[in-house]
């Protein structure tokens, strides 16, 4: 069959695409006993308009699950659908349109542009977490969790979104913002349900030293989030008052230089311990602070500003008296929220000590060096380790067994102890919304006076999202929506028989996507949310791709979970991923993040209408390393589109003369040159994929592609079967990076299946070491000439060479050879003088 001369993409990638679905070449399971991996990537929000970043995203992923492929193992690629959110809600405030309708839709639209791009998905799998056999699942865990103490109801400070109108998570609190609509976030009190997720803590912080696969930004990221603090908790008895305020520090050794205590302005002591005298000043102060967020608060240039109460507090080891003050810089939800202040010793301390001509004692000299001088001399907190002084019976003791000794002698008075502390909260997920898995409790005045819930039995699952009629509840304002629902609302108790009122706020979407993952080894599974047998198969994912602005969200949720998931005997694993990799923004051609709002965005589908699936792939790919940023730019995707046109033409052209061509004699000359250049490209590809470099793998196709043309056309039946084998090879090594493509060249050079079914290439180690090299020569470090040797010349063959060269004689005629150095395989340099 002859080749088409004209590459024409749109020609052979639909016949591709139908043809790999209807074979079912990427179904899980087909090698039941070949070694497995589990490639995913973050399932997306179905907005219904896929943009490169997602592009970028799965291509990442789809590499790797044809490679592995290629390579002999059973892979696991699924693809599903976050299908639950804000967005769907907030669209149906505006317009009307029920968030099942517009998801719905958003599939349908988005599943179609995915395919069109030909990834490898295991279609079979897929999963929607807007279904209720999904979210039955997160019900089932919320149960198991609640009976295990992992779940549990709260009265605390949350965060409200003022233009989602619901709580959200600390870690979509960006810059005082909500990182979704941008609106202001303001602390708000209010009953909410949360998961234990501190129990873990410590496990999820050690666990970090283990991924040794996952980048570092990461692995920071989680173990500054967690925020593990070692110190002591200290108690200070409120002079006049039967209290004690109780602080944490990290610094107990320098408790003999506290000279005063600072509390938040809305600890629930700030009443007691204000005198008369100073309670409106309080009073006018600590209404100020609520109305700022914690991050004008906390931000490190943001001025620090204080209240005296008029009240004192002992210090437990000098028993003198200290001032209480209030506070910006310190939050109640964080730590104690109290402080106790160390001005010598501490620089938020000293500035705000100085501002209110507070005292200032050192009780910390620097082991060595100069000494500080009195504490009103200082111009600025010494905050170093050192020797304490002026501090009792620790008076010369370093600051570490000091930090020891003090805690205990404090424990042993009753006045505090040695403690951890960790800056992770536990994760509060009830949400004010609809579109989310309603969370299966009820409340019954009889059975349950006090609200705590009454769980909603595990056999009563799912707890199902009731049909709404949309403009009357879903205006984002009042009451949670399912509180408007009454057929929702009004339950029976499973205690008493009696009436209920089922609880009406819905679960953070984190939770639909901290087990997907999970779900996919058995989507259909109805006994359990997913089968434990699938999860000793597959489990854990091996590789993972994903953005990194979800290092302390969904990254650190799915960890939690997972943990849970062992402790529930269904995961056979702690850690859900072995390899994670984070890839980088894709940024308009002006250089800003593509998107809707600065109208740089480019949607995939143009690109593969005009150019074609695989120019979009290769460009991608082609861009540079996947975990940088890159700006898009037409000009290159046209060059990208022009080289895989070189790739058909080169094939095209030959195809007569070298598609059946064989030969069984050796190999020289340009036959022998036209090997090497296609072993050389499989290796250098096969490097580049294992090491994550998709930009060097093209580059050694275009390279190859550069040399298969430079060596001309084959004329003997060794160069017709050379020129043969090379494109197999092409079509093979493209297989990752241009499927399509790959396939269509494959299949006129003789293949009778997908590439992708065909192992990966091995290359012949005797054709990829070149038998001449170039040397580079200079003089005194001034490059001079180059000269071509035998791969396997010593230094005196290289040497001679050189000097035979009549640039390097002119350039050492009359001179004193000083030195030569001999760089093995790369460079020569004769230091004269």
């Amino acid at each position: 069959m002859a080749m088409n001369e004209r590459y024409e993409p749109q020609s052979i990638e639909g016949k591709w695409q139908t043809r790999w679905e209807q074979e079912g070449l990427f179904r899980a399971g087909r090698r039941p006993d070949a070694p497995k991996k589990y490639v995913l990537e973050m399932l997306p929000y179905p907005s219904g308009q896929m943009h490169m970043g997602h592009v970028r995203n799965y291509l990442i992923g789809d590499v790797y699950a044809r490679y592995y492929q290629m390579r002999g193992f059973d892979v696991l690629h699924p693809m599903g659908w976050d299908a639950f959110g804000l967005p769907a809600e907030n669209a149906a405030i505006k317009d009307g349109v029920h968030p099942a309708i517009r998801t719905r839709e958003n599939i349908e639209s988005f599943k179609a542009e995915i395919k069109t791009l030909g990834y490898s998905y295991d279609w079979t799998r897929e999963v929607n977490t807007s279904q209720p056999e999904y979210y039955r699942w997160n019900q089932w865990f919320f149960l198991q969790m609640l009976e295990r103490g992992l779940v549990y109801r709260r009265f605390s400070k949350v965060n409200w979104c003022t233009g989602c109108h619901t709580v959200i998570a600390n870690e979509q609190v960006k810059d005082g913002r909500c990182e979704r609509c941008d609106s202001e976030v303001q602390d708000k009190e209010m009953p909410e349900w949360a998961f234990r997720i501190t129990k873990y803590s410590q496990d999820l912080l050690d666990a970090l030293d283990t991924l040794k696969e996952w980048p570092d930004r990461i692995t920071s990221a989680q173990r500054n989030w967690i925020g593990r603090s070692d110190g002591a908790e200290v108690d200070f008895r409120v002079q006049g008052h039967d209290a004690a305020l109780r602080v944490f520090t990290t610094r107990v050794d320098t408790l003999y230089g506290c000279t005063y205590v600072v509390l938040a302005p809305d600890h629930k002591l700030v009443a007691q311990v204000t005198t008369a005298d100073r309670r409106a000043d309080v009073d006018a102060f600590a209404k100020k602070m609520a109305a700022q967020n914690k991050t004008e608060r906390l931000g490190e240039d943001a001025e620090k500003e204080g209240v005296f109460t008029g009240g004192y507090a002992l210090n437990p080891v000098t028993g003198q008296p200290v001032p209480i003050w209030i506070a910006n810089f310190v939050v109640s939800d964080y730590g104690t929220g109290a402080v106790m202040s160390v001005p010598a010793h501490d620089a938020r301390d000293f500035v705000f000590a100085r501002k209110y001509s507070l005292p200032v004692r050192v009780v910390i000299q620097p082991a060595s060096g100069d000494k500080l001088g009195a504490g009103e001399t200082l111009d600025a907190a010494y905050t170093e380790d050192g020797v304490l002084v002026d501090s009792g019976d620790f008076t010369g003791m370093a600051s570490a067994e000091a930090r020891v000794k003090l805690a205990a002698k404090l424990e042993a008075q009753g006045q505090g102890k040695a403690t951890v502390t960790y800056r992770q909260k536990d994760w509060g997920f009830s949400r004010q919304r609809y579109w989310g898995t309603p969370i299966p409790i009820v409340y019954c005045e009889k059975c349950d006076p006090e609200r705590k819930g009454i769980p909603v039995p595990a056999d009563q699952l799912p707890v199902r999202l009731p049909d709404i009629d949309t403009q009357a509840v879903l205006t984002g304002k009042g009451e949670p929506p399912l509180a408007k629902v009454p057929e929702f609302v009004n339950a029976t108790c499973p205690k008493c028989g009696g009436p209920a009122r089922r609880e009406t706020e819905t679960m953070d979407t984190f939770v639909d996507s901290c087990w997907y993952f999970a779900r996919y080894l058995s989507p259909k599974y109805d006994v359990a949310p997913f089968d434990p047998k699938e999860g000793k198969r597959w489990l854990p994912v091996d590789i993972y791709v994903g953005g990194p602005e979800h290092g302390v969200m969904h990254l650190l949720y799915f960890r939690f979970w997972t943990r849970v998931m062992k402790l529930l005997g269904l995961s056979p694993v702690d850690e859900p991923v072995t390899r994670l990799i984070t890839q980088g923004i894709v940024n308009g051609a002006d250089g800003r993040k593509m998107g809707k709002r600065y109208g740089n965005g480019v949607a995939p589908n143009t690109i593969v209408a005009k150019y074609g699936a695989d120019t979009a792939r290769t460009y991608v790919l082609f861009a540079g390393p996947p975990e940088r940023d890159f700006d898009w730019s037409h000009e290159q995707v046209e060059g990208v589109f022009r080289f895989l046109k070189r790739v058909w033409t080169l094939a095209a052209t030959h195809h007569a003369s070298s598609a059946e061509a064989t030969y069984s004699g050796p190999y020289e000359g340009k036959a022998l040159e036209t090997r090497r250049a296609a072993h050389k490209c499989v290796k250098r590809v096969t490097e580049a994929i294992e090491r994550l470099s998709f930009n060097t793998a093209v580059a050694g196709v275009m390279e190859c592609v550069n040399a298969l043309y430079a060596v001309g056309t084959p004329e003997t039946p060794a160069e017709k079967a050379a020129m043969g084998e090379a494109v197999r090879l092409l079509a093979r090594i493209l297989t990752p990076i241009a499927p399509h493509i790959a396939d269509e060249l494959a299949e006129a050079y003789g293949a009778k299946a997908s590439t992708v079914t065909e192992a990966w290439p091995e290359f012949d180690p005797a054709l990829v070491v070149d038998d001449v090299i170039p040397y580079a020569v200079q003089v005194n470090g001034k490059l001079r000439a180059e000269v071509r040797v035998a791969a396997d010349a010593g230094e005196a063959d290289v040497r001679a060479a050189a000097e035979a060269d009549d640039k390097v004689k002119a350039a050492l005629e009359g001179k004193t050879l000083r030195k030569f150095v001999f760089v093995p395989k790369r460079l020569v340099n004769f230091v004269v003088g």
